[in-house]
C-alpha cells in the first residue's frame, strides 16, 4: 500500500495558485494541467506557500460580476 494521500491537493511537492476570470483562486498540484479558464497567479512554490499566497490575495470571495 502506498504512503501517498488519497487526494493530490494534500500531499507534498509544488503547487500553483490559480486564478479564473472572476477573481476566484485555486490551489493546484504541478502535475496537473491547468484547466481552460484558469491561468497562473503563482508558483510554482510549496503547498503552505501556495495556500499563504491565495490568503492573501483572494479578499472577496464573491465572484467578480
Amino acid at each position: 500500500m502506498s504512503d501517498a494521500p488519497a487526494n493530490p491537493f494534500d500531499g507534498d511537492g509544488e503547487f500553483l495558485a490559480l486564478v479564473n476570470d472572476q477573481g476566484q483562486y485555486s490551489l493546484w498540484p504541478t502535475f496537473a494541467a491547468v484547466p481552460a479558464g484558469w491561468t497562473v497567479a503563482h508558483g510554482p512554490c510549496e503547498r503552505a506557500a501556495a495556500l499563504d499566497w491565495i490568503t492573501a490575495h483572494w479578499t472577496d470571495l464573491n465572484p467578480a460580476r
